[in-house]
């Protein structure tokens, strides 16, 4: 009996490690993607902060719409190379991302066998002759019809990939239907949807949750802001992420999963109407470094807003400004119309709030039933941040990813990024 307790230990010893037992694996992770377009300050950034990852993502390989992959970043030279080395030198895990966003090629691809077995084929390729510790899959914006198909890749990927690879997966939010059609009636395919968690969870090691760009999907917390007339254009609301959260862990494992956070912001063209009515129009996206010089020339002090984010609003493209600039005050012409800020130097003049200009156009809108615009950039910050890994560390899950790495994220983030728990 001895010998053979003995020998069922030696052969357990011996048995290849899965990917989730990998001896990289650490209690709570810290990930990251690092965009092509800002490789040199984001691979930069990355290894002066080396030291907080347990996982580095490379975003650069892109699939087209043929199924083969291109390389956009030049991932196998410099200044790539030195990120590798360092990661490895600490037992990092350094993971590129596959991305893909055609729908329809998708669909072409992933829906027939021959093409769908010759992508993963190409993909586990791409990892092993590349000695990568595995593969972050991006696919988004597929078709609810494609989700078989998804699946089955994921399959066969996995396989393809034995169990020495890492296969990540990087998917959509989800939100509690109640709460995305709020004061509504949801449509009768609103349940219907493009990822099978429950195969998703089966077949990928780390599933990270894409839980940013929530704009206007959350229609309850929406409209509770709306009545309190704040605008509403969050990155992620800290509110909404726990939603997200609660909701897709009831098929994915909480050991899987990861908090996508988000680093940059969105600048709205808002228009005002009575009764704190809100259309909002997306202009761009920015890092904070862009945000800041602005508020400072406005004369502005950025607030906090309820989804945990920092914000304020402003006027353009007006030539009677002076009362709010300087007073944060209303003023309307003979039209009715509200007059906008001048880009006034911040020293000419005391602080106004963030929100000056959305409550001027809001209170000009309800008074005279007309309605009216102002500028809004909301984006998140380090607190903003914590406020997200506090909460993946409460719920309980895996860890957090941010997206993105690029050296224009908030300077202070790295002070809230804690792989302790």
């Amino acid at each position: 009996m001895k010998w053979a307790r003995l020998f069922v230990v030696a052969v357990f010893l011996l048995m290849p490690l899965s990917a989730s037992a990998a001896p990289m694996y650490k209690p709570f992770e810290i990930s990251g993607w690092i965009p092509w377009w800002r490789t040199a300050t984001g691979t930069t950034d990355a290894l002066v902060h080396i030291d907080t990852f347990a996982e580095v993502n490379p975003f650069t390989y892109v699939v087209q719409n043929d199924g083969t992959i291109v390389d956009n970043g030049a991932t196998l030279s410099e200044p790539w190379l030195t990120l590798r080395s360092a990661a490895k030198e600490r037992s990092i895990r350094y993971i590129p991302t596959v991305m893909w966003s055609n729908r329809e090629a998708m669909h072409r691809i992933l829906s027939k066998q021959k093409t769908r077995v010759a992508l993963a084929k190409a993909i586990a390729a791409l990892v092993k002759e590349n000695g990568f510790d595995g593969v972050d899959i991006d696919f988004e914006n597929k078709k609810a019809e494609t989700r078989p198909y998804f699946s089955t890749f994921l399959k066969g990927l996995q396989m393809r990939l034995g169990s020495r690879k890492w296969l990540m997966c990087t998917i959509e939010s989800r939100t509690p239907l109640a709460d995305r059609y709020w004061g509504a009636t949801p449509p009768p395919d609103a349940g219907i949807y493009a990822n099978d968690l429950k195969a998703i969870n089966k077949y990928c090691d780390r599933v990270r949750i894409m839980a940013y760009d929530q704009q206007s999907i959350d229609l309850k917390l929406r409209e509770e802001a709306h009545a309190r007339g704040e605008p509403y254009g969050p990155v992620a609301d800290t509110a909404w992420v726990e939603k997200v959260v609660k909701l897709m862990s009831k098929d994915i494992s909480k050991k899987k999963m990861m908090i996508g956070i988000p680093t940059y912001g969105y600048g709205y063209d808002v228009t005002a109407y009575a009764n704190n009515e809100y259309i909002y129009d997306i202009l761009f996206t920015f890092n904070p470094g862009y945000a800041w010089p602005i508020a400072a020339s406005l004369g502005i002090t950025p607030q906090r807003n309820s989804a945990g984010e920092l914000y304020f609003t402003y006027l353009v493209n007006s030539t009677t400004t002076s009362l709010i600039a300087t007073t944060g005050s209303t003023t309307s012409t003979d039209s009715g119309q509200a007059s906008s800020p001048q880009v006034i130097p911040s020293e000419s003049m005391p602080p106004l709030a963030g929100n000056a200009a959305s409550a001027a156009a809001s209170m000009i809108a309800q008074a005279n039933n007309t309605n009216m615009s102002f500028r809004l950039l909301d984006w998140p910050d380090a607190e903003s941040i914590r406020q997200k890994v506090e909460l993946a560390k409460r719920i309980g899950i895996r860890g957090v990813s941010v997206f993105k790495i690029d050296g224009g994220e908030d300077p202070n983030m790295w002070s809230v990024l804690s792989p302790a728990p």
